[in-house]
């Protein structure tokens, strides 16, 4: 499998029996948005696919969890910093609980990670790349000669570009701190007075405590790459002498009708309230369907075609399911090159799409038997796997059979009314009924929170 690198701008192959990922999280002050969604669920599909070709992977995903915007939301409600900040990581895992989101291997959090971020600094410090003023301590970007490789930035321009800095103690206006002194609470002792950590410092120490001097993967949204990263990067390999990550994968942004996304435009769209209007898998098809290094643009019409592919995908299943004897998953050649070449789940979904398509004209000219049927079961069942995606079940599958053969005596003897009205109480319950030349199969549908249907 080969993945692109931000870095190298090449396709880097990823050879190791064990992965180590890291993904950099949220800053936990509210909800999650949109953007955060696809970028999360992109790794879980990736992590999700590792495992399947039997690789064993370490996805550590941190959590923000002290940052100026936590404390200025903590103050303007009245409420203690790190309660809210819980509090949100508590709603994270609502959230991706119900998107069908694996849990991490670790989440670690910046608080509990306090003496790990004091030793780097400590060492930054000592050997020259870090120096303390009055105000905390700051990282001297003109000490990394390699500062701007992967966001392909030049120093000098990033100078020229700062018209005002607020931290006038600061030796370069490039600069940026490691740690911040401040009284107000919440803060922590270290040798360089009470204060906070910077947010960069924060990924550096809980990446390096997890995973190691060097890892696989190194991953988050693009907007990440500058100057998130880039600084991680800095502080890093200054302390190891050893690149952070073999591989900087970055996941393109979401974007509302063209628009970005800001709270001054009143266009973020949670988490929460898309699971509650379209439900979970087509929330995750709509974020895989575009290619994961570019932008995508969320819109009613891409969400309707992500449901309606849903609802043809259930049927798929569903009919499969009942005409194949055996249900071992089969590997797709053509599905397992699309994401082993820089992981391209567009194309992923088309070919899944096609398989769809063909089980279903298949199933109408009476063409789909047993032997066929385990075939296509075993590879849609592993696709599903794979993209997460979860298939729902009804709570009495003997009562629905019992309906189906006494609908079909009443087809038989011409009793069409009666059989109509069982099809309507079986739809009613959100199982649809698919007539064939070689009977009848059902397929239960997914409840959609707001009862959209198809």
């Amino acid at each position: 499998m080969r993945i692109h690198d931000t870095m190298s701008g090449r396709d880097i192959r990823l050879d190791h029996d064990k992965i180590g990922i890291y993904l950099c999280g949220v800053t936990t002050y509210d909800d999650t948005h949109i953007g955060h969604a696809r970028t999360i669920i992109v790794f879980d599909v990736l992590r999700r696919y590792l495992e399947e070709m039997g690789r064993q992977v370490n996805l550590v995903q941190n959590f923000t969890d002290i940052d100026d915007k936590i404390i200025q939301r903590a103050d303007a409600e009245g409420r203690d910093a790190l309660e809210l900040s819980h509090s949100y990581i508590e709603r994270y895992h609502q959230d991706f609980d119900r998107l069908n989101v694996k849990r991490a291997t670790s989440y670690p959090q910046a608080t509990t990670h306090m003496q790990e971020i004091i030793d780097i600094i400590s060492e930054l410090v000592k050997s020259g790349h870090a120096y303390v003023v009055d105000s905390g301590v700051y990282y001297s970007v003109e000490s990394f000669y390699e500062y701007g490789a992967l966001s392909k930035k030049n120093i000098r321009e990033l100078r020229s570009g700062i018209r005002i800095d607020p931290e006038q103690d600061k030796h370069d206006k490039v600069d940026f701190a490691l740690w911040k002194r401040t009284d107000t609470k919440p803060n922590w002792d270290s040798p360089w007075g009470s204060g906070r950590p910077g947010w960069h410092i924060e990924c550096s120490a809980m990446s390096l405590k997890h995973l190691g001097r060097t890892f696989d993967i190194h991953g988050g949204g693009r907007d990440l790459i500058f100057p998130h990263h880039e600084n991680e990067i800095a502080q890093s390999r200054a302390c190891t002498g050893l690149p952070l990550a073999r591989v900087w994968m970055h996941v393109g942004m979401v974007t509302i009708s063209g628009q970005k996304m800001s709270k001054s435009l009143g266009n973020i769209k949670t988490t929460r309230s898309i699971l509650d209007r379209w439900g979970p898998n087509a929330l995750r098809l709509f974020c895989l369907s575009g290619h994961y290094q570019k932008p995508i643009d969320y819109t009613q019409e891409l969400l309707v075609e992500s449901l309606d592919l849903w609802r043809r995908l259930e049927s798929c299943h569903y009919i499969l399911e009942q005409m194949a004897d055996t249900h071992d998953t089969i590997v797709h050649d053509e599905f397992d090159a699309a994401l082993s070449s820089n992981f391209n789940t567009h194309e992923a979904i088309k070919i899944m799409g096609d398989t769809v398509r063909e089980v279903g004209e298949m199933a109408s000219a009476g063409s789909l038997y047993t032997d066929n049927a385990n075939i296509l079961y075993g590879r849609i069942a592993r696709m599903i796997s794979i993209f997460g995606l979860h298939i729902s079940r009804p709570e009495n599958t003997e009562q629905i059979q019992h309906d189906i053969a006494q609908r079909e005596k009443y087809r038989r003897s011409g009793k069409y009314k009666q059989a109509d009205i069982i099809r309507e109480r079986l739809h009613a319950k959100n199982i649809e009924l698919l007539d064939y030349k070689d009977g009848t199969v059902w397929v239960y549908h997914e409840i959609m929170p707001h009862n959209i249907r198809h």
